[in-house]
């Protein structure tokens, strides 16, 4: 029943025509907002997350995008439901990317075990709070700036550059600390304490304010945060410009990061060719924008469909798996390599 007036709306030129109502849009901002207090409530108590914990949590996050694709597509026909689909498995591939950066910090400022999970949730609220505001800009970009699809594929494609060449030289996941500048501003201002007091943030010692150990990997995942989402968004304007839908894919691959966080840590250093995959999958999606920047203008230049992404994305995830596996059976020391030795806090 919607599908004619969400073509109807493609047509008339509208970029970031949506197929969600402002009921839809309140709707879906209050299950996130739901899901984001449940876990502030699961993580409440710190605790160490046993294994069990983390897959249950984790096919609860990988079944509800999939139900909600589903729905999508019965609603609203096979094109935004593909759309939500390969949009969804892009931002779940660069979440992972994610999760190296995340292992690193958390190991490079020796969080406990049993505060893992706070810190993994801190990061994830501070990611969706900056991808809204990043998803906003671009569907304002995309009203009103007739380059922004040629904007968006350059970024795409710098950054594809950028982590390939970081991936052959082996520095893709490096993390110093002491090299972070907020890191370093925060300790400029405050005293940092020499061990963690539990799931506190800043303690008062000798009359004064001092940051707790918790407080710097906190402001280190947020910075991070704001690297992975000036990638992740254009990303995945390069799939569809429905905000909606651009919002719905960010907040399902992001929900379910604290759970895979712990499921896929022990897996993670084997991911040896992770960063070829990603570099493959972005440079895809910004020459598909600049295709479809081009298209605009010139209407004999091809454009990508959206099923033929979702099929290149789905085979160069399987190869750069497959080979990862392969290359650290083969040689187990490349798994500390990828990984790399974080510093000392």
């Amino acid at each position: 029943m919607h599908l004619p007036v969400t073509l109807a709306a493609a047509d008339s030129g509208g970029a970031t025509s949506s197929l969600a109502s402002p009921g839809l849009w309140l709707l879906s901002i209050g299950v996130v907002l739901g899901l984001v207090l449940l876990d502030l409530a699961l993580t409440r108590r710190p605790h160490a997350v046993g294994m069990r914990e983390a897959v249950g949590w984790s096919v609860f996050y990988i079944a509800l995008p999939l139900v909600f694709g589903a729905w999508i597509w019965a609603q609203w026909g096979s094109g935004p439901g593909v759309d939500f689909l390969t949009g969804y498995l892009v931002e779940k591939s660069l979440s992972v990317d994610n999760l190296f950066v995340f292992m690193l910090l958390l190991s490079a400022f020796a969080v406990p075990a049993e505060l893992q999970q706070r810190v993994l949730l801190y990061g994830i609220v501070g990611a969706l709070v900056l991808r809204g505001v990043l998803i906003a800009v671009g569907a304002a970009a995309l009203d009103n700036l007739s380059f922004a699809f040629l904007l968006f594929g350059a970024i795409l494609l710098a950054t594809a550059v950028k982590i390939f060449r970081d991936q052959r030289k082996g520095t893709g996941h490096e993390v110093d600390v002491s090299s972070m500048r907020s890191v370093r501003l925060l300790r400029r201002f405050m005293p940092v304490t020499d061990e963690y007091r539990g799931a506190r943030m800043t303690v008062r010692e000798a009359g004064k304010r001092a940051a707790t150990p918790l407080l710097l990997v906190v402001v280190a995942v947020f910075a991070t945060d704001v690297v992975f989402a000036v990638d992740s968004v254009p990303a995945v304007y390069g799939i569809t410009s429905d905000p909606y839908l651009v919002f719905a894919t960010n907040a399902f691959a992001l929900l379910g990061l604290r759970a895979l966080y712990f499921v896929l840590q022990g897996a993670l250093g084997r991911l040896v060719h992770l960063g070829y995959g990603l570099a493959a999958i972005l440079a895809f999606i910004g020459v598909k924008l600049v295709l479809h920047w081009a298209h605009g203008i010139w209407a004999g230049v091809p454009e990508i469909p959206t099923l033929l992404s979702l099929g290149f994305i789905v085979v160069v995830l399987a190869i750069v798996t497959m080979t990862s596996l392969r290359a650290t059976r083969q040689d187990p020391e490349a798994v500390g390599e990828h990984v790399g030795s974080p510093p000392a806090r």
